[in-house]
């Protein structure tokens, strides 16, 4: 991950919060912390990826890293830095969601409280799930398993996904089901515009997903 990688993965999260990533608005998230507590934990979360990188800099990676577990534990949340996750990620609420490292997270993606995103340790779709670009998901949802969630989809509250999911559908009930092909419309929203990219198909073909498997780690999906 370069430095230029890393500010533009900062301007995306911060736009998803305040519509603006001006002076201002960096301002007023260092000085009012407590408005964006999910910001606050992904502003570190790329800075530990960044510096876990530069190996010259391991020993700012180990103090970086300290400060981003005390926020786990202070906000509930947890996601590896070595976290495939694409910039404009969305935490509205904090508290009990996991993340694990394996898993792959496209661009502009919400993730709601409670939310699980985790392996399957065996059977046909032992792995990770991998994420497209715009997946709302809600509170309690989890999403388990060697799984690919195509771009532009919501997942419902308590929403328990173990298959494939196409671009554009609504899923929800346990175990998750498509119920329209509405998208995530209307809850994704303030999308940088300088950084916006077109929802295609992407996610749902295997060139994607073998691409963004083996993308560095804390770059874009």
């Amino acid at each position: 991950m370069t430095t230029e990688d890393l500010q533009r993965l900062w301007r995306m999260d911060l736009y998803r919060y305040y519509g603006r990533d001006d002076a201002r608005t960096w301002a007023r998230m260092l000085f009012l912390p407590w408005e964006t507590p999910g910001f606050r934990y992904t502003f570190l979360l790329r800075l530990c990826a960044y510096l876990h990188a530069c190996r010259p800099l391991i020993p700012l990676y180990i103090l970086t890293r300290l400060l981003l577990t005390r926020l786990e534990y202070k906000y509930g949340i947890t996601i590896s830095p070595t976290t495939r996750v694409g910039g404009g990620l969305y935490i509205g609420h904090f508290g009990g969601i996991v993340i694990h490292p394996g898993a792959v997270i496209g661009e502009n993606c919400n993730i709601s409280q409670g939310v699980t995103i985790g392996q399957s340790p065996r059977g046909a779709r032992a792995g990770y799930p991998t994420l497209g670009d715009r997946v709302f998901l809600g509170p309690n949802a989890i999403v388990i398993g060697r799984i690919v969630i195509g771009s532009n989809v919501a997942i419902g509250a308590g929403c328990v996904v173990t298959h494939d999911a196409p671009v554009g559908a609504v899923i929800a009930g346990v175990p998750g089901k498509v119920i329209s092909s509405d998208g995530a419309e209307g809850y994704i929203t303030r999308v940088h515009p300088k950084y916006a990219i077109a929802v295609d198909s992407r996610a749902s073909s295997p060139g994607w997903v073998k691409a963004a498997r083996s993308r560095p780690s804390g770059s874009s999906a």
